[in-house]
């Protein structure tokens, strides 16, 4: 089990080389340390804070528990009490810090680093977290077992998600919409005489890229069986 969930991580978090391939081709070469700095700074700082609050948020279910968030096991505490739960967490800490580098390609061009990584500690401690809780510890409210042993949610069935198509993409894909809402498009972006300066600066750093992350998708649903 250890060797297979190891496996698997390594595939997802090989993932974020296929989003920084990608993302560095798609924008022009003025750009490309940026966007780079970016996917670095998403998984130094998502797992760090991963590490520090956002597993205990997330799947930190104690006996005195909620239905909104997790609050046990802050900072791996507890983790040598059953040591299958550190590559629990590696696992799960990809999959985070994966929801966040979405994020990173629908601003680039005109997000600073210094907000984006503003961006990246709510995301990875506070808001990812706390919607992994609703659907996958057990005893959120999007998915938990009452007293009488039945599984359900507060509003009726509970709501199944094997591999993160809405826990992983729909929360990515929601702060990428709302971040390209407030920042906008790009200076110039749709000036009929500029078109052709926006486009993207590599054709072979993207498709590296997608094969990166067809690769690493491998990991993905696989490691979702827990074992």
């Amino acid at each position: 089990d250890t060797i297979w969930m190891l496996l698997a991580s390594l595939l997802v978090f090989f993932m974020h080389a296929g989003f920084s391939l990608l993302e560095a081709g798609s924008v022009r070469r003025k750009n490309t340390q940026n966007i780079l700095a970016k996917n670095l700074c998403v998984v130094v700082v998502g797992f760090m804070c991963w590490w520090f609050v956002g597993y205990s948020f997330a799947f930190g279910v104690a006996e005195d528990n909620n239905k909104f968030i997790g609050h046990n096991n802050f900072a791996a505490g507890g983790f040598w009490a059953a040591p299958e739960t550190f590559r629990f967490w590696l696992f799960q800490g990809a999959f985070c810090a994966t929801g966040a580098t979405i994020v990173s390609g629908a601003m680039a061009e005109r997000t600073e680093l210094k907000g984006f990584a503003i961006f990246v500690v709510f995301m990875t401690s506070w808001i990812y977290p706390v919607v992994v809780y609703w659907v996958w510890s057990g005893a959120g409210i999007l998915n938990y077992t009452d007293d009488e042993g039945n599984v359900g949610a507060a509003n009726g069935p509970s709501l199944i998600d094997f591999a993160g198509s809405g826990v992983v993409h729909l929360v990515g894909g929601i702060g990428a919409i709302a971040g390209a809402i407030i920042v906008g498009p790009r200076k110039d972006r749709w000036a009929a005489h500029l078109v052709d300066s926006f486009d993207g600066h590599s054709i072979p750093f993207c498709v590296l890229g997608t094969f990166c992350l067809w690769f690493g998708w491998y990991g993905f649903n696989p490691g979702s069986t827990g074992s």
